[in-house]
């Protein structure tokens, strides 16, 4: 997948199944996961592609500490020198280059799961805002799918319109080997918990950690397609339906367990 406009400052920099998003500032950038090991030199290089130096972020977020969203990182916070932030067990996750012992999916083999670790990085609180000059992100902590799954929210401007923009963390009941969400009732209330959470914020557009999870390349291709006066595909509301989908995942992993 190519690099995309989302709205005012804020673009699309992954791959083909893995979101990361840049947002551009005036004293420097922020970006949102780093993907795969070999998905670094892809993000930066459709940074490039938009006319902006990957060089310029200052701040790199997670939203868990999965391989698939965390293992570009190590090697873009060498290449950029940014400060790596993230939850308390998602910094764990990141530092240890694998999951914590307590996530539903610690039960696949190490070698599966290992990624490059990450050095220095900044534990945060759930709300604290991350500024890097005049932009900056919100935490939204929503637990189940890891135990330090981070959802994210910004504004972006385009003159006078402002929208709220969501980079939704997966909220889905994925269990490794030997986990069953329904041994862990404690867990099973987080993910409720972060599944309505998602749902009630202020969310005009919204992109999922899994792009295809909010059907990014549809809207890609429906906006190449607008004429005047038609409505933005990308604004759509659809945190809601986001979580409503993996609701009904949760109910239906939960009753796949009980058989």
């Amino acid at each position: 997948m190519c690099s995309s406009d989302l709205f005012g400052n804020s673009y699309f920099v992954g791959t083909d199944g893995l979101s990361s998003i840049l947002i551009v500032g005036n004293a420097g950038h922020i970006l949102l996961d780093g993907g795969l090991e070999q998905s670094a030199p892809i993000i930066d290089a459709n940074i490039r592609k938009l006319g902006f130096m990957t060089q310029d972020i200052k701040l790199i977020v997670n939203s868990h500490g999965h391989f698939d969203h965390a293992a570009g990182i190590a090697a873009l916070q060498r290449f950029t020198v940014a400060t790596v932030a993230a939850s308390p067990s998602g910094a764990k996750a990141l530092s240890d280059g694998v999951n914590t012992p307590d996530d539903p999916q610690a039960g696949y083999p190490r070698a599966l799961n290992a990624f490059p670790p990450v050095k220095n990085v900044r534990v945060i609180k759930d709300g604290a805002i991350q500024r890097v000059g005049n932009i900056s992100v919100t935490p939204i902590f929503t637990p189940g799918h890891a135990p330090g799954s981070t959802t994210w929210t910004w504004q972006s401007c385009e003159g006078s319109k402002c929208l709220n923009l969501v980079y939704a963390d997966s909220i889905s009941a994925v269990a490794g080997p030997g986990y069953r969400y329904s041994d862990h009732p404690d867990v099973i209330a987080q993910l409720r918990r972060s599944i309505s959470r998602l749902g009630e914020l202020p969310c005009d557009i919204v992109v999922s950690t899994h792009p295809s999870a909010t059907g990014l390349d549809a809207k890609i291709q429906k906006r190449a397609a607008m004429k005047s006066g038609d409505a933005d595909p990308f604004v759509d509301q659809g945190c809601k339906a986001l979580a409503a989908n993996a609701l009904k995942g949760l109910e239906a992993q939960l009753a796949k367990e009980k058989k």
